[in-house]
């Protein structure tokens, strides 16, 4: 660290030029802070038994024969869990032992989350976060739209003028990101502002404006978990070929439900340009098996297992014709090793691979902006739920 300022004051002593500090500790603000904070928090958990998940260094498990306790941290926000009151007593004792603790009873806000709980299952949504977003954009009483994004609307790097000041698309479109994950109806439309961040146009700032005037139709829609689902996984995966009007690059687009409940969507850009649409949706069935695979992971991290191999549903019957036939295909021995995974996974019985028609298509809502009629019958299915509607 660099000499203070009034150090040679203070002590008395000369500091020789281009000196600096050795420190006894870390101090806050440091760049090796944040991982100090954590090894030193990490070691309080590792002392009362609990081990890391290899899927997600951010949760701690505990469990024995009769005991189960799961702890999820972010810096230094906790979430514990467990079917054993004293045993959570215990663990917090420890805690307020060894920190400065303040216990805020059961969990209600978490991080912008808002979270309720009843006898059938758990709901999150974000309405706090979001009706600040529209008050800090001036949308408050906006008119709401019925759809994100208009239908099939392709916007590109040149469309409209630059921004005089991008740092207003900027903001918005990164409070945007934070809303996605509990608002899968708006990670296409998230997902395609975001690539304009660099050079911001006014077409962009308006289609983001557009995505306000649709969150103020439902500030507080958001996820519903269910207590009495299953532990099957089940996963959609869709591609819009050469959909990008800059790169010609494809979308992937994939959701995920563990039982009836959804845990996992995406929507991204392929990082190359594909030959045909069908290694576009092969690519995609890629993308969600390796999702898949971490969710496994996840699970057995809580000591959990799937019930049964998972599903991959397609809509592209080529596509499903290469992950289930091994033979080398003159048009398809470009396609990198590592989409071969579906392959791999469908032959050690991990995955099983099913056709969908395209209007049970549930990831199309990932990969493009679809007509309202589309987007109302898809979000219907996501499990998403709405707990307030604005006057």
């Amino acid at each position: 660290m660099t000499i203070p300022q009034g150090y040679e004051e203070l002590t008395g002593k000369k500091v020789p030029p281009g000196s600096v500090c050795r420190l006894h500790r870390s101090l806050y603000g440091l760049k090796q802070a944040s991982r100090q904070w954590n090894h030193k928090l990490s070691a309080v958990f590792f002392n009362e038994g609990f081990v890391q998940a290899h899927a997600d260094h951010s949760l701690f498990v505990k469990t024995t024969s009769t005991l189960f306790l799961a702890a999820l941290i972010y810096v230094d926000d906790i979430l514990l869990v467990g079917n054993d009151e004293a045993a959570i007593a215990h663990f917090k004792y420890v805690l307020e032992a060894a920190f400065k603790l303040r216990v805020l009873g059961p969990a209600k806000y978490f991080l912008g989350f808002e979270i309720a709980r009843n006898a059938q299952g758990i709901s999150l949504n974000q309405r706090k976060y979001t009706l600040e977003l529209l008050q800090d954009a001036g949308y408050l009483g906006c008119k709401p739209v019925t759809v994100p994004m208009e239908p099939n609307q392709k916007l590109s790097e040149s469309t409209g003028t630059l921004l005089p000041d991008a740092s207003v698309f900027r903001k918005i479109v990164g409070r945007l990101l934070y809303l996605t994950h509990t608002r899968p109806d708006i990670t296409y439309a998230v997902h395609k502002l975001s690539q304009f961040m660099a050079a911001p146009r006014s077409d962009h700032l308006t289609a983001a404006y557009r995505v306000l005037r649709y969150l103020k139709n439902d500030p507080a829609q958001g996820l519903f978990y269910s207590s009495s689902t299953d532990l099957a996984l089940t996963a959609f995966s869709d591609a819009d070929w050469a959909t990008c009007p800059d790169s010609r690059r494809s979308i992937t687009g994939y959701c995920i439900f563990l039982g009836d409940s959804l845990v996992s969507w995406r929507s991204k850009k392929q990082p190359t340009v594909s030959r045909s649409s069908s290694e576009a949706e092969y690519r995609a069935m890629a993308d969600a098996t390796c999702e898949l695979i971490w969710l496994t992971s996840l699970l057995k991290s809580l000591h959990q297992s799937p019930s049964g191999p998972a599903t991959l549903f397609c809509d592209n019957m080529s596509a499903l014709h290469i992950a289930s036939n091994p033979v080398f295909h003159e048009r398809t021995k470009h396609i990198e090793n590592d989409c071969h995974v579906v392959r791999e996974r469908l032959q050690s019985g991990f995955l099983k691979t099913m056709h969908v028609k395209s209007e049970h298509q549930l990831a199309d809502l990932f990969t493009k902006a679809v007509q309202p009629n589309v987007f109302k019958t898809l979000t219907s299915k996501m499990g998403t739920h709405k707990l307030f509607i604005p006057s």
